[in-house]
């Protein structure tokens, strides 16, 4: 289905995913789950489908929105100097429990600085559906986005990343790891925990967590994320730092340094 400008309008589509159903009524956020929890999915809600390939239209440089829905929607943010006859790298940040993607805009300077295409999407509803119950409709959106990326900007298939911060990092361990055959990379500022789904692939993993971080406890992350993903064959690199439940820019850059190599 398309909107009169010619945009695909998927709220529609949305509503019909049997996860959207698990998220009425319902609130929370990835500190009050354990650390590893395994959320019985259809293979069809943790697949993400979409793949890059050569864009049929451009795009200018900037800020854009995405323009897939009328209510929560999120940006895409196409770097200096990038154009249709060059593959860029693409990162899809998630942001954390009641924000939206412009909470990712710290992202948009480096990815200026590392030429990278940056996806914001807005989640469907307060938070991820998998920190709520169970994938299904930010499955979906999250396509969707990508689906519209890719139709505008050409995107390296070799480094394409998933990362977040707070509920988005959560989110970002666990559909990246359900989707390693498309996400090369994942990158999780301060996550949560991880949602376990059926693997595919083995993207390399970047977390970071601060020692004094008062929302999701860096004792999760040290004592069970970073080494149950290390013994499960994944490449991770773990950065400490002192602070509070937050991304120093210092971190950041290092972590599109590290996706950059």
């Amino acid at each position: 289905m398309e909107s009169s400008n010619g945009k695909e309008d998927v709220s529609a589509r949305l509503m019909t995913r049997r996860g959207f159903l698990a998220l009425a009524g319902t609130t929370g956020t990835l500190a009050r789950l354990s650390p590893i929890s395994q959320v019985p999915a259809d293979d069809d809600e943790t697949v993400v489908q979409a793949r890059p390939r050569r864009p049929s239209t451009n795009v200018t440089p900037g800020l854009h929105k995405l323009g897939l829905s009328p209510e929560r929607d999120g940006l895409l943010y196409i770097p200096r100097g990038h154009t249709s006859k060059t593959n860029a790298p693409l990162a899809v940040m998630l942001h954390g429990a009641g924000r939206t993607g412009q909470a990712m805009d710290y992202t948009f300077s480096l990815a200026d600085d590392f030429g990278v295409v940056i996806v914001a999407p807005d989640s469907r509803s307060r938070t991820w559906d998998a920190v709520m119950g169970g994938f299904g409709a930010d499955v979906a959106y999250i396509d969707a986005a990508l689906r519209y990326t890719f139709a505008r900007c050409a995107i390296d298939p070799s480094r394409l990343a998933l990362g977040g911060f707070s509920d988005g990092a959560s989110y970002a361990l666990s559909l990246g790891t359900a989707n390693g055959d498309l996400f090369t990379h994942v990158m999780a500022f301060s996550p949560g925990g991880i949602v376990r789904a059926e693997p595919r692939g083995k993207p390399r993993i970047f977390i970071s967590h601060g020692r004094q971080d008062a929302v999701l406890s860096i004792a999760t992350t040290r004592r069970r994320i970073v080494p149950q993903l290390t013994r499960l064959g994944y490449d991770v690199t773990f950065r400490e730092f002192d602070g509070p439940h937050t991304v120093p820019l210092p971190i950041a850059r290092e972590a599109f340094e590290w996706f950059g190599k």
